[in-house]
């Protein structure tokens, strides 16, 4: 099962490795990792997408929670929430007919070029995983995938629920 966790910890060095730690000594996959401050600078939200066993996830939550410089960890797929991932991706635009289709495909997935070359264009995209999938599936048919890069799964609950202090 995938799961998406939340963990709100001090903006202190060595606090992620120890996090990246307790899933590694359990061999434990991490399939996305981010992390950056929050609005309080001294504070850190990390965003980890996994997948695997129930009981060994518990146990590595659990493990994590008893770190001194984990504050609050939240599983977002236990609840609503909402999760995007950005991605940027090159592709190659050689004539006309190539550009306009790129285009076309771009703004059916509600994508942005954000770069433009003589021979290729650069594009932004956002969504679900499964939506990035879908566009590199689509533009792959029309025109060759010069470099993809993809952020990570980000996530946050719906609602009034908040992972604050």
């Amino acid at each position: 099962m995938r799961r998406i966790l939340a963990i709100l910890l001090e903006n202190e060095p060595g606090s992620l490795s120890r996090i990246v730690g307790l899933f590694s000594q359990r061999a434990f996959n991490i399939e996305s990792l981010t992390v950056a401050p929050t609005d309080d600078q001294s504070l850190s939200r990390i965003t980890i997408a996994t997948s695997g066993d129930d009981r060994v996830l518990e146990q590595i939550i659990k493990q994590v929670n008893k770190l001194v410089d984990v504050i609050k960890i939240s599983d977002l797929t236990e609840r609503k929430h909402v999760e995007r991932e950005l991605m940027l991706i090159k592709v190659l635009a050689m004539n006309e007919k190539s550009r306009s289709e790129v285009k076309r495909i771009t703004d059916i997935f509600r994508g942005a070029i954000i770069d433009i070359g003589k021979q290729v264009y650069t594009l932004q995209l956002t969504g679900d995983s499964e939506k990035l999938a879908a566009f590199i599936d689509v533009i792959a048919n029309e025109t060759e995938i010069i470099e993809v890069v993809r952020s990570g799964c980000v996530g946050i609950a719906r609602g009034e629920k908040a992972l604050r202090v």
